[in-house]
């Protein structure tokens, strides 16, 4: 047999006869798959092993303990041995042949009727390897195939119009580097019909998406907003309703002052099945670029998240207490008096992040007393990520930062500076 020889087809067996001779470890893979796909399996074997068994006490399939009968055959739709006895293997497949029954013989594959293949499976997509008969080869392959499957690498969006209705994903794209949205929400990138997107995040894949797949662009910037946030609501449900998969694909983590909240609510409202896939938040994630612990054992052991419109009055004003602020470049002066006013000793350190995990990237470091003026004179610029605290001093681009209670260095870095990360 060559590979020219095979037809390739997947057999719908729902509610069918299918027999196994053998009860080994092969047999029991692949009465595992046959239950899966819904087949009526009868096992003959004179010694099954500890799956089969397991699987014949929970009544799941027919077990017969002795040797193989011709009669076994009748009313079977398909047939699959697995005795290692290649003897055994060859006259059931001789029996089923005369018998018109398709029969996969594992002892001989030069001559077996049927193959069967390693499977690649993703959500409902099915991807079936033959390898000329070398089942190693064939399961190398599928393994690849899955990976680049499950990492959304492969083009998993439907052509077709399908009869399920349409639904909603919220993706948390991360930080803006393409390498760390989560595998989950590659792949629903790779499945979708729509993708409403933010300005922040992963927008090199938008690169990579199916020519045919529009992108609604609803990105926010300080006082300049391409949608309101019920406009963004309306075109998710309007998308969905239309039977579309709609990737709603967000900077960082969409329930971390991200409004997914609001969205999944409104989504649901209406009728629409949202998924959440949540991401990599930039409040985290974006002190890490800059080398920041938000806590470290001895310096940190909490931290505290608001944006710079928030009102300041309950955050802890100590200096081993680590404050993370998004959206504060703009009130920077009036957030550092604030919290001066509150007790935080002006000498603490202060980094600010802009364009996290970007080619970019750029790191300012001062103190509270020093990090508004510093900010104006170099012109920082949102997406920027503030960090107050004695972590900063651990950051490599605080070098020669000096211990608790002397003033941190007054620096600025980008990846082109000497220090800077490659």
């Amino acid at each position: 047999m060559t590979a020219s020889d095979l037809y390739p087809t997947s057999l719908r067996l729902l509610g069918r006869p299918v027999l196994i001779v053998g009860g080994g470890r092969v047999a029991g893979r692949r009465v595992g798959a046959l239950l899966d796909a819904g087949a009526l399996v009868t096992v003959v074997a004179p010694e099954p092993g500890e799956e089969v068994e397991r699987l014949a006490a929970a009544g799941l399939l027919t077990l017969h303990r002795r040797p193989y009968r011709p009669s076994d055959l009748d009313g079977v739709w398909f047939a699959q041995t697995a005795t290692g006895d290649r003897a055994v293997d060859g006259a059931v497949a001789s029996d089923a042949e005369a018998r018109h029954v398709w029969c996969v013989d594992a002892s001989d594959a030069e001559s077996s009727a049927a193959w069967t293949p390693a499977v690649a499976r993703a959500g409902d997509v099915t991807v079936a390897v033959n390898a000329g008969g070398d089942p190693r080869r064939a399961r190398a392959l599928k393994d690849a195939i899955t990976l680049a499957l499950s990492t959304g690498r492969l083009p998993l969006r439907r052509r077709r119009a399908s009869s399920e209705p349409g639904r909603v994903a919220l993706v948390g794209g991360g930080p803006g580097d393409s390498g760390l949205i989560t595998v989950r929400g590659r792949q629903l990138l790779a499945e979708a019909d729509v993708v409403v997107a933010d300005r922040l995040g992963p927008r090199a894949l938008l690169a990579e998406l199916d020519p045919a797949v529009p992108v609604i662009e609803v990105g926010k910037a300080p006082g300049n907003h391409l949608a309101t946030q019920d406009e963004i609501n309306a075109v998710l449900v309007r998308e969905a309703r239309a039977g579309r998969l709609v990737v709603r694909l967000k900077g960082g983590d969409p329930y971390v002052l991200g409004r997914g909240g609001e969205e999944a609510a409104h989504c649901r409202a209406h009728g629409v099945d949202v998924e959440v896939v949540p991401g990599v938040t930039s409040a985290v994630s974006v002190p890490a670029a800059a080398g920041i612990p938000v806590t470290h054992r001895g310096v940190a052991t909490g931290f505290t998240l608001v944006t710079g419109h928030e009102e300041l009055s309950e955050v802890p004003t100590r200096a081993d207490h680590t404050l993370v602020l998004l959206m504060g470049v703009r009130r920077l002066a009036d957030t550092a008096r604030r919290l001066t006013e509150r007790g935080l000793d002006g000498a603490t350190p202060v980094a600010i992040i802009e364009r996290g995990w970007m080619l970019d990237q750029r790191v300012t470091v001062g103190t509270v007393e020093t990090i508004a003026a510093q900010a104006a004179a170099v012109g920082v610029a949102n997406p920027a990520v503030i960090v107050v605290g004695d972590v900063v001093r651990l950051s490599p681009y605080a070098t020669g930062a000096p211990a608790a209670g002397v003033p941190a260095p007054i620096l600025t870095l980008n990846p082109t500076s000497e220090g800077a990360r490659a």
